[in-house]
């Protein structure tokens, strides 16, 4: 999964107009206006098309958690980690911005109909450097986020949207 078709799952899932991911970005240090919103937001055959970079990525993150949990008391803001694979910092950043626990997690995994066992989700979670640690494939993250979907758009209740399965 790119890093666009990341913004763009998590902007349906968590139900986001322009103005609003506008001011996430923001908040998290990314200066960016509608117009280059729009270019994120493109498919990749779109003329306007450009590419997300990782830091706009995890700016968005960042301002995510910003929103929803406000800023963090009595320590630095949250920066990247190079060392870590991308899709961890995602599902890192989100679990944190929507206060989600390991059963919530798994439950809307399963929504989804990917079914985890604990273990498994908390490799997810641990250092790079970890024994145990396990980069999240883009398997995972997809299936996380289309349960993120379904519960915050559809009570849980619908189908799968077609529209986002694997290309």
């Amino acid at each position: 999964m790119t890093n666009n078709d990341i913004l763009r799952r998590v902007r349906y899932a968590l139900d986001l107009k322009d103005a609003q991911s506008l001011a996430i970005f923001s908040l998290g240090g990314i200066k960016i206006d509608e117009a280059q919103l729009l270019a994120l937001l493109a498919k990749e055959e779109d003329d306007n098309y450009h590419s997300c970079s990782n830091e706009q990525l995890l700016g968005f993150l960042n301002g995510l958690v910003l929103q929803e949990r406000g800023p963090r008391q009595g320590g630095p803001a949250p920066k990247a980690d190079l060392a870590e694979p991308i899709n961890n910092q995602v599902f890192k950043k989100l679990r944190v911005a929507l206060q989600l626990k390991e059963e919530d997690i798994l439950n809307l995994l399963s929504l989804a109909g990917f079914v985890v066992r604990k273990p498994e989700l908390t490799s997810l979670f641990r250092k790079p450097d970890h024994k145990h640690f396990k980069a999240c494939g883009d398997q995972f993250l997809r299936n996380f986020l289309q349960g993120l979907a379904l519960q915050r758009r559809h009570g849980g209740e619908a189908e799968p949207d077609t529209s986002l399965k694997a290309e």
